[in-house]
């Protein structure tokens, strides 16, 4: 099991890398064989060339993310953060809560957004 600065330094590295990352770098802190459902409820993403793509929609755009909290319990972590994105016609801002499970070397093995139309705001 990772510690838990291990566990913060990737939520840390996954924030940034939704901020400036391509779909590519987002998608490499995630095991193999890991799953995406973002927002819960949907369909989940399996595999990282899977959980690519869904991140490939973000690169059009600019964005930058705040954490505005960080718990991390054994292997877990959940964090409520702000994104904002902007896409040249308008500003989005969401705030999702998002629960993660680690790997022994810290990398993504399953995650889950928490948000709804209710938690994004247009500017």
């Amino acid at each position: 099991m990772p510690e838990p600065e291990q566990i913060r330094a990737a939520v840390r590295r996954y924030l940034d890398a939704v901020a400036t990352g391509t779909a590519a770098d987002i998608a490499a802190l995630y095991d193999e064989n890991a799953t995406l459902e973002d927002p819960v409820g949907t369909p989940a993403h399996t595999g990282r060339a899977a959980i690519e793509k869904f991140y490939g929609n973000l690169e059009s755009s600019r964005r930058t993310t705040e954490l505005v909290t960080l718990r991390v319990s054994g292997d877990h972590a959940a964090f409520g953060f702000r994104v904002i994105t902007d896409t040249g016609e308008q500003t989005i801002t969401v705030e999702p809560i998002d629960v993660m499970t680690f790997d022994d070397q810290a990398r993504i093995t399953s995650m889950r957004a928490f948000w709804s139309a209710e938690d994004i705001s247009f500017g």
